[in-house]
């Protein structure tokens, strides 16, 4: 039986896959959701109230009900950090949701607004901020320290003791050297290797693929 009641902030598609995740495999009973007024153009999402953030504590209040914020990383993950930050004022305590199919092995719990998918393995001594995405399949190694406010694409690698800082973006299939730092607010494209410690607001992109004057059927596999 659901022991919590929760609103989440979003109506796109993350929400649809957030409350589906807090349906199946949660304490949480999702009972509405949320998002600023100027986008609240529908009364209801997912069989669901959907109510303007500016009207929300009325009839959701913060003594009864917990918050997910559930926002891409949009402004490198800034606009999700602000509505977190703006659900807490409001008074809410903020959720966090954990798969049960994700090997969490460290001694320490990731911080407020966690929302860690299937198969990732997180190995000992690591330690998560506030309001970390990780997608599904990543790797984080023992010892490394993901700062608050990031968000981890699909099957990432980071090594033993590496430190990603805060508002940044890893691609899919991204890898991390052994102690490398992420600099804050650094954009990792989809699958470039970083051995040394990157620039605060730097992009790092993969080399682009090399087509060959071949055709596949000319290839012998």
């Amino acid at each position: 039986m659901k022991s919590k009641k929760l609103v989440v902030f979003g109506s796109g598609d993350i929400a649809q896959i957030a409350k589906y995740y807090f349906d199946i495999d949660s304490k949480y009973d999702t009972v509405a959701f949320t998002v600023d007024r100027a986008y609240c153009t529908e009364s209801t999402f997912e069989g669901l109230p959907l109510i303007p953030f500016d009207e929300i504590e009325d009839l959701f209040s913060a003594d009864e009900h917990e918050m997910f914020v559930v926002l891409s990383y949009t402004q490198m993950n800034k606009l999700r950090a602000q509505k977190f930050e703006e659900a807490k004022t409001k008074g809410y305590r903020i959720a966090s949701y954990i798969s049960s199919k994700c090997s969490y092995l460290s001694q320490f719990q990731p911080g407020e607004n966690a929302f860690i998918f299937e198969d990732n393995t997180v190995q000992p001594f690591v330690k998560i901020g506030d309001n970390v995405t990780m997608w599904s399949g990543n790797h984080i190694g023992h010892h490394s320290v993901i700062e608050s406010h990031n968000f981890i694409s699909s099957h990432v690698v980071v090594s033993g003791h590496c430190k990603i800082n805060s508002f940044c973006f890893l691609g899919v299939n991204s890898t991390l050297a052994h102690k490398v730092e992420i600099a804050e607010c650094t954009l990792l494209g989809a699958g470039v290797v970083i051995s040394k410690n990157t620039e605060p607001d730097g992009v790092y992109v993969a080399p682009r693929p090399l087509k060959l004057d071949k055709k596949s059927s000319e290839i012998k596999l």
